[in-house]
């Protein structure tokens, strides 16, 4: 089961960090996507699990940062300078066998977790 916690209520500006451990799999590709109330499931961030490597939406890019934990197997989604537009359920997905090319491609992932909400008042 993949869990994704951390979620809550901020302010504009603040930060916030999301946890997903995707016990008991294995996966190449560890995706965080977001849906906010009426809006398609957007791809925010996701992370290349052997090499590290990490890819952002452009919403995102310099305000949010992923990583990881090996030891762990956990991966982390730090938000910074939080604005109310993240206001949404944010969601990790792992794909099994994913590859690069996809890794923005919410159908590319096979497993999914329960959603952890973020809300972000102005």
């Amino acid at each position: 089961q993949l869990q994704a916690s951390g979620g809550g209520l901020v302010q504009a500006g603040d930060s916030l960090r999301l946890s997903c451990a995707p016990s008991g799999r294995t996966f190449t590709n560890l995706g965080w996507f977001r849906q906010a109330p009426g809006k398609e499931r957007e791809f925010v961030g996701a992370i290349r699990w052997s090499g590290g490597y990490t890819y952002y939406a452009d919403s995102v890019q310099g305000r949010f940062a992923i990583s990881r934990d090996r030891a762990k197997n956990t991966v982390y989604l730090q938000m910074n300078s939080l604005k109310p537009e993240d206001t949404a359920v944010y969601y990790c997905a792992a794909a099994q066998r994913g590859i690069l090319s996809t890794i923005r491609v919410a159908t590319s992932y096979n497993s999914w977790g329960q959603g952890t909400k973020v809300t972000v008042s102005s």
